[in-house]
């Protein structure tokens, strides 16, 4: 019996004509079974080329597909180089392929030394002197226009065993596998471009991490001031340890900043920080919001969501303004804290997590415990690692750095090259800035909006043309005028809290707590807060004013004067206030009067 051993998916010697009926169908189950082994699609195709090679005894094979541009090209080759079919002196007659691919029929030359097509191809090859080489080619195509070729070439004289129209019908199935693959694999190609492109935008959608420099905690935190750099010390001193973290300090201090801080330091830096303003949500959607809900859950869930705690697991969990969430759900959130589980909203799995929290607030807690507005429990469990954050009137120094950075970022927006003057850094360092470091950036880039000329005066900021926003927020509540529907409200009346005029301190003075700094943790007016304010104080009580149709001395007006700066800290704008003058008005006046400014 002739030999038919096989060797992978090679036959070693021609099939004898008993075998034949068998031949085709073993032939096509070897080449769909390289087809779908491998998405490596030149290394299937140059496989598949070499299983023809054996069942149809062919001299040469190519296979041509088109690429992106819609032009044929050479992807594989049985009996030659890729590289000499491609751009060698025996290059493939491409202009053959494209006229099967154009004609979607397949295309039979019997001497391929006859037809001048192949003049060029058929001078290189092998022995075509002395035998007939002829050629079949099929299309490729997967739906109604085909996108490729097969073709073989062999010695004409074996055509006794191998019939033109047996070859074509074989070659055609087998053009059909092909055709499959390469269609698959384009579309997987597709697919995973496709995604890696909204990977892609979806990375750069997402908030980008800060970079620790300069000495500073983030290069977004700006301060030299001793304040600052114990906050510094302290950040790097907790931040690689597991401790809750409570960042307490009026509106504007930036808290969120410290708190993104704490997790880049940390060793959860390569974990998600996700924050959550709870201020800013009702208590059902916060429920949601942390929790996660499961579809169906209430109306409007039509799929199913995580929560900011399972978001976060593994990394930090950043719960803003943590002291106006109400007594209900302050509870839930208990037990996330003390066991590390929850269920989502609608669900009764619980789900386990690992999560350090930063919390922050610019209310009293310690007042909101004792009127019973915030869980005792709630308090102890955030309470473990507190930072006061100091108010920007508590670090001077470092409003002219703060400054320039707000003024350097709004240059590289607006493509501008604007500065300050010194005068103008000055005039900066001596405000209070009720609204803290938020407050200066709307006064830099207000100012810095209007301004005419590449360097920012003095005269330019808002509180030296009586326009500062907070002056006039502060004179309305003063005179018991209504802002936006709401009149003050007094709510202290302990005999032992004081309160004093908004630009002295910004704060009520309570009664000292044990390990909280007096002071501390007390929102300032209009700092988001429940703290009070109080009226500003009128004239009359920085010195008594001259008596209706009396005259005051030169003398008079000048102790006077002195008197309300002293009071106001040697700052014009608040002096103004209490004297029932402009800015403008009283900065005349200290010209005239001749009195010298002074820094505090």
């Amino acid at each position: 019996m002739p030999d038919t051993a096989v060797a992978g998916p090679l036959f070693r010697l021609p099939p004898s004509p008993a075998e034949d009926s068998s031949l085709p169908l073993l032939t096509l189950y070897e080449v769909s079974k390289i087809l779908g082994s491998t998405l490596d699609l030149e290394h299937s195709l140059h496989d598949v080329l070499n299983v023809l090679a054996s069942y149809m005894q062919m001299r040469r094979g190519v296979v041509t597909l088109k690429d992106a541009q819609r032009r044929l090209e050479v992807v594989a080759v049985s009996g030659m180089t890729l590289r000499n079919a491609v751009e060698g002196e025996a290059r493939y007659p491409l202009a053959v392929a494209e006229e099967v691919v154009s004609t979607a029929m397949p295309m039979i030359v019997p001497s391929m030394a006859a037809d001048p097509r192949f003049a060029a191809f058929a001078a290189e090859a092998d022995g075509l002197d002395d035998e007939v080489q002829s050629m079949i080619c099929v299309p490729i195509k997967g739906g109604v226009k085909p996108f490729g070729s097969l073709s073989i070439e062999r010695h004409r004289d074996q055509g006794t065993r191998f019939k033109f129209e047996h070859d074509v019908r074989f070659l055609t199935m087998v053009a059909t596998l092909i055709a499959q693959t390469v269609s698959l694999e384009r579309r997987v190609v597709g697919d995973r471009d496709r995604l890696i492109e909204e990977k892609t935008r979806l990375e750069k959608a997402l908030p980008k991490r800060e970079k620790p420099l300069k000495g500073t905690i983030l290069e977004n935190v700006v301060g030299r001031s001793s304040a600052m750099m114990k906050i510094s010390a302290q950040v790097r001193q907790i931040a690689p340890s597991r401790a809750t973290v409570l960042l307490r300090g009026e509106s504007g201090t930036g808290k969120e900043l410290i708190a993104q801080a704490i997790h880049y330091l940390s060793p959860r830096s390569d974990k998600p920080f996700i924050k959550v303003n709870c201020a800013a949500l009702p208590e059902t959607l916060l429920e949601s919001e942390l929790f996660g809900h499961e579809k169906g859950a209430f109306t409007g869930a039509t799929t199913e969501r995580k929560g900011r705690f399972e978001m976060a697991s593994g990394g930090t969990l950043f719960l803003d303004e943590i002291g106006e969430i109400t007594v209900h759900f302050q509870a839930k959130l208990l037990r996330v804290l003390q066991e590390g589980e929850f269920e989502r909203v609608g669900g009764g799995k619980t789900i386990k997590v690992d999560v350090r929290l930063v919390a922050a607030t610019n209310k009293d807690l310690e007042d909101a415990v004792t009127r019973g507005e915030f869980r005792a429990d709630l308090y102890y469990r955030i309470n473990v690692v507190p930072i006061f954050l100091p108010a920007l009137r508590e670090r001077r120094e470092d409003v002219p750095l703060l400054a320039q950075f707000f003024l350097t970022k709004f240059n590289e927006e607006n493509g501008r090259s604007l500065r300050f003057s010194e005068g103008a850094l000055t005039a900066m360092g001596g405000c209070n800035f009720p609204g803290n470091v938020r407050e200066l950036e709307n006064c830099v880039c207000r100012a810095a909006t209007l301004a005419q000329d590449e360097v920012i005066q003095e005269l330019g900021l808002s509180c030296h043309n009586d326009k500062c926003l907070s002056a006039s927020l502060w004179q309305r509540r003063g005179s018991g005028r209504a802002i936006g529907g709401l009149a003050p409200v007094t709510e202290h009346n302990d005999p032992d809290t004081t309160s004093v005029a908004w630009e002295g301190d910004l704060r009520p003075a309570a009664p000292a707590r044990a390990g909280i700094p007096p002071g501390r943790g007390y929102p300032g007016p209009g700092e988001g807060g429940d703290a009070p304010f109080s009226t500003p104080a009128p004239p009359s009580a920085a010195a008594p004013a001259a008596e209706d149709g009396e005259d005051e001395s030169d003398a008079g007006q000048r102790e006077r004067i002195v008197h309300a700066m002293e009071k106001a800290g040697w700052v014009q704008a608040k002096a103004a206030r209490l004297l029932g003058m402009t800015p403008r008005q009283i900065g005349y006046a200290l010209k005239k009067h001749d009195i010298p400014l002074k820094r505090m």
